[in-house]
């Protein structure tokens, strides 16, 4: 597959600059630059795909600088970004709380051609494709191509909703990118979904395309143009389908999360528990690509069934296809479960991340104290190592989404309890069940001679820092023979003191 640039205009960019930092610029190449950022009281810089140049400038940028590139290219919108007409380029601003300009960023708009020929029979089907890709992996530069194809080769009727004239361009008249195209330019982010709505009522199109669709609201106007029989080419919010399917907002897009109690029959012949997620009703987009990189990519095309199996807990499958051809996503294996068995050295070189999952982290937390585990709880799945659950919980959907998303092993325990915690731990850690049951018989037998001297001696007696569950049994200990015993200091050096009766 051939890839070629038309023309990015990027001297019309240059000139909006000051003088001194055109002359700059002119040294560097322009092949591949991204966006150029201009930050009040630092050095501009010029930035690529795969590195960042600090443009050697005499001096850092300054208010003056600012406004010349402001005074160049006109009003800022509601969304601070800004245009230069007849051209792709986009200029986004930063404004401190005054709400004056202190930074910003200049992108470089590119019309290239032959970047949808991976996906170019999703588009001929005329049903619905939403993208889904990490900024700048060119979702925008695709939406644009698909709009001249479809205008141009297939002779359709087709509606571009301009929000941030990314797609079209600056000014009243459309960039030829988008070829015979119309294009309806959006007055405020907020009306986004109204514009969508109106294009649908008022032009009579046949496709609509449209750009990062990231409210309800833009939702459920792409729910309602599709209904109404118009192919829908748009992007979302979201690296993957996984992603698409958590997010509450924008779910409806691939046909949103509802749950669903069975009965008991139903639930024995399924396998599951009683209460499983569904998909709530057919997906607005019937076909979903993320966009991996710009020459790769995976195709899902039947959302539903991709979905039905996310919300099964299984992978989602698909197609991957690059200029060398496609093949079959390789489904990642279940992750091994339950066993519970050590952690492998690498693993245990460093802090261990647990996520909880239906347990109490404050819980985890205690027993990580107390058995001084290296070891620590985190709030989301992606920055762990392991994932604890309630075996109960372990066919949840939610579940399997988040093993299957992020390769983590399961260690389940059958009780929330910190005895069945501390003991999945101590094996977890390869610490032998011996060495913590040690620990407590030398606790006993300490309160117990400290008992034995306070009743002696008539004094009270001071015993070693314990952690909280050890001094809960030295607690009973000391209440047995009716003396007074009191914690003191903080964990993990807190200890018990013991006082005559």
């Amino acid at each position: 597959m051939t890839i070629h640039s038309i023309s990015d205009d990027i001297e019309l960019l240059f000139k909006t600059l000051p003088n001194p930092l055109q002359d700059k610029l002119a040294v560097l190449s322009s092949e591949g630059l991204l966006e150029i950022v201009m930050d009040l009281g630092r050095l501009p810089q010029a930035r690529y795909a795969d590195r960042s140049v600090v443009i050697l400038a005499q001096t850092p940028v300054s208010h003056a600088d600012l406004d010349y590139v402001v005074n160049l290219i006109g009003e800022f919108g509601a969304d601070n970004r800004a245009g230069i007409e007849g051209t792709l380029h986009r200029i986004s601003a930063i404004r401190n709380r005054k709400g004056e300009i202190v930074g910003l960023t200049l992108r470089v708009g590119r019309t290239v051609t032959g970047t949808i020929d991976l996906i170019r029979d999703l588009i001929e089907s005329g049903r619905s494709l939403l993208l889904l890709g990490r900024p700048g992996v060119g979702k925008t530069t695709k939406l644009r191509e698909v709009a001249r194809v479809l205008a141009d080769e297939f002779g359709k009727r087709v509606i571009v909703i301009d929000t941030s004239n990314e797609i079209g361009g600056d000014g009243d008249i459309p960039h030829p990118a988008i070829g015979g195209a119309r294009r309806m330019q959006v007055p405020h982010p907020d009306k986004q979904h109204a514009v969508m709505i109106e294009a649908v009522e008022n032009h009579m199109p046949e496709v609509i395309v449209v750009d990062e669709i990231g409210t309800a609201a833009e939702a459920l106007a792409a729910r309602t143009i599709a209904e109404r029989g118009v192919q829908l080419i748009g992007t979302a919010h979201g690296n993957t389908l996984a992603n698409l399917v958590q997010n509450p907002t924008l779910s409806d897009l691939v046909g949103g999360v509802q749950t669903v109690t069975l009965g008991d029959e139903e639930a024995r012949f399924r396998g599951t528990q009683k209460t499983v997620s569904e998909r709530k009703a057919p997906p607005t987009f019937e076909q979903v690509v993320e966009l991996v990189d710009h020459n790769e990519l995976i195709v899902h095309m039947d959302t539903a069934a991709a979905v039905d199996a996310l919300l099964r807990g299984e992978d989602p499958g698909g197609v991957r296809r690059t200029p060398e051809g496609e093949r079959p996503v390789e489904v990642t294996p279940q992750p091994a479960e339950s066993g519970n068995w050590p952690l492998p050295a690498e693993t245990l070189k460093g802090e261990v991340r647990i996520y909880p999952y239906a347990v109490s982290r404050d819980l985890v937390d205690r027993v990580i104290r107390s058995f001084r585990f290296d070891a620590r709880t985190v709030a989301n799945p992606e920055r762990a190592d392991i994932v604890l659950a309630l075996r109960s919980r372990s066919d949840d959907a939610r579940l399997r989404r988040i093993l299957n998303a992020y390769g983590l092993p399961l260690h389940c325990i059958k009780k929330s309890t910190s005895a069945q915690i501390r003991r999945l731990l101590c094996h977890v850690f390869s610490q032998p069940e011996k060495a913590a049951d040690d620990d407590v018989e030398a606790a006993v037998s300490e309160a117990e001679a400290a008992v034995r001297r306070v009743l002696e001696e008539a004094k009270a007696v001071e015993l070693s820092p314990q952690p909280r569950e050890i001094r809960k049994i030295q607690h009973q200990i000391v209440n047995r023979y009716h003396l007074v015993a009191e914690s003191v200091g903080s964990d993990p050096y807190r200890y018990l003191v013991i006082y005559p009766g």
